[in-house]
């Protein structure tokens, strides 16, 4: 099948950039800075379907499910990229967000031509990896047409995966049934049909927007500090006491302290420190609330209170 790309809005040519070869290296710099400044525009009107998407992803991992990018060139890569941010974050299994490019790891460092013609290859890899009810399959393709992407949605929605389509291709353009489609049209690019770029950007944020958002809920988050933390090492151990005197407003020697008793675990330190339970009774009621330190929290005040 030979596909017809010219009428994509990823494959059009922009007015803003005609002359792009013939201007200063300045002038190119700012022709490029202005066409970003319409991304985030764009990514808040799909603030609807982002939260839709959201709340699939946040219901897959209460459910012990995982989220599953799966993408092509500079799609595939961020969605690796993200996947591949979430362990070392927010203390996650690396099981929980996972990142696959067609033409497999290699394609992340060198193209793999042709590698994502084939939807049979999306097919193959969500049987591989065994997708299940439980999993969100999130496919990348900022063009919309990508066979490999397609294809492994396809088969996700078989088997009755979540289903999330990510696109810079206008709405009109896109047929294909899952339960998300999420489309950020941000134009043209700069250099006509360089995905790498404007699409590029609305992806990365848009992913991270999700994968943020749905650890938040499931507790690795107090306020905005990264409290899902283990002090295992020196630097750690420093991050872990500033972490639990800020929210406290302790010492530093008391937060020292406290982490002793709660075997260096800052959730459980906070717990601790939060309601006057001990280490013992805050693990409980952490392990309760899946770990959620505010919900341990006003829980363990209710009970002392009663």
């Amino acid at each position: 099948m030979t596909l017809k790309l010219g009428k994509l809005l990823t494959e059009q040519r922009n007015p803003a950039s005609m002359k792009l070869d013939s201007s200063s290296i300045r002038d190119i710099l700012g022709i490029i800075n202005r066409e970003d400044h319409i991304i985030a525009g764009r990514v808040a009107e799909q603030m609807d379907d982002i939260t839709k998407a959201t709340e699939l992803v946040d219901h897959a991992f209460r459910h012990e499910g995982r989220l599953i990018y799966v993408g092509a060139g500079t799609s595939g890569r961020l969605g690796v990229l993200d996947a591949s941010e979430i362990p070392p974050t927010f203390n996650a299994s690396p099981e929980r967000v996972q990142g696959f490019i067609a033409g497999g790891d290699s394609a992340l460092r060198t193209a793999v031509e042709g590698a994502e013609d084939f939807s049979d290859d999306g097919h193959k890899l969500v049987d591989d990896i065994g997708v299940t009810k439980n999993d969100v399959i999130m496919g990348i393709a900022t063009s919309g047409v990508t066979p490999y992407v397609l294809g492994a949605l396809e088969r996700g929605r078989e088997l009755g995966a979540g289903t999330v389509f990510f696109t810079c291709t206008d709405k009109s353009h896109i047929d294909i049934n899952v339960d998300v489609l999420i489309s950020v049209p941000v134009g043209p690019e700069v250099i006509t049909g360089s995905t790498r770029m404007k699409s590029g950007t609305a992806t990365k944020m848009v992913l991270n927007m999700i994968t943020t958002t749905a650890m938040i809920k499931r507790g690795k988050v107090y306020e905005n500090l990264m409290v899902d933390l283990k002090a295992t090492n020196i630097k750690l151990e420093d991050r872990a006491r500033r972490i639990v005197s800020t929210i406290t407003s302790c010492s530093y020697e008391e937060a020292t302290e406290l982490l002793s008793n709660a075997d260096n675990f800052v959730k459980v330190a906070l717990v601790m420190h939060k309601s006057h339970a001990s280490a013992d009774e805050s693990r409980l009621y952490l392990d309760r609330f899946d770990g959620n330190v505010r919900e341990a929290v006003d829980e363990l005040e209710k009970g002392h209170k009663s």
